[in-house]
């Protein structure tokens, strides 16, 4: 069984605050020109995607840089529901050392905020905290998530930030403990309900010379 879980790119689709708008307009078409080719205008961070070190850490490794098969995932799905607005998740929602297959290398996280694409709210999303991201890197494994990424995201504009919540962290914890360590995070992925607990994910980025991510189909693979 194969099953899309990614966004269409489309313009006017949700973008993190302060990200580039996403625009995919006509550029030629078949009745003025004969055939057909459109431009697209997006960040390497739009829509359903996959972050590389570089996007944390000036001298992490490109998107370019990483062999092709690294994006190829055993996943483990972990349903964190039910959870509330940008409510912390802990450790003790992660699977436990001894408990998790060696063979896994990344931890698809349901949080249920993929309802909520489109509308403010999804901003409001569930974050890892540090010691969630230790657990992570103490078990050697990525994460994707049905949100904006596993930090806390600005309820706002890039311009209307403001200090972090009471409670939450500043910056971009969770990236750089993943990133540090090469472990992925794919992040806006969507159809997670009905997923099996473990299952194939493919999220392959385009080849972008120096890129700090890129847009990805993610699929996700599992035996009947």
């Amino acid at each position: 069984m194969f099953r899309d879980l990614s966004r269409p790119i489309e313009t006017g689709m949700p973008t993190y605050p302060g990200d580039p708008d996403v625009t995919l307009s006509p550029d030629a078409t078949h009745g003025e020109d004969g055939y057909a080719t459109s431009e697209l205008r997006a960040g390497t961070h739009a829509g359903t995607h996959v972050d590389a070190p570089r996007h944390a850490l000036p001298d992490g490794e490109p998107i370019d840089g990483a062999d092709v098969g690294r994006f190829a995932f055993d996943a483990r799905l972990v349903d964190c529901r039910p959870l509330e607005p940008r409510e912390p998740i802990a450790a003790e929602a992660l699977p436990e050392p001894d408990a998790l297959d060696p063979a896994v290398d990344l931890l698809v996280l349901r949080t249920g905020w993929a309802s909520h694409w489109g509308a403010d709210r999804y901003r409001d999303h569930p974050y890892l905290t540090a010691a969630a991201a230790r657990r992570c890197r103490a078990l050697g494994v990525g994460v994707g998530l049905d949100a904006f990424g596993p930090d806390p995201t600005p309820p706002g504009s890039a311009e209307d930030t403001g200090p972090p919540r009471g409670g939450e962290p500043g910056g971009t914890p969770a990236h750089d403990a993943l990133l540090r360590d090469s472990l992925p995070i794919v992040e806006n992925l969507c159809g997670l309900d009905g997923l099996p607990e473990r299952f194939r994910l493919y999220a392959f980025p385009l080849r972008l010379r120096d890129g700090d991510g890129s847009p990805v189909r993610a699929v996700a693979e599992w035996e009947e």
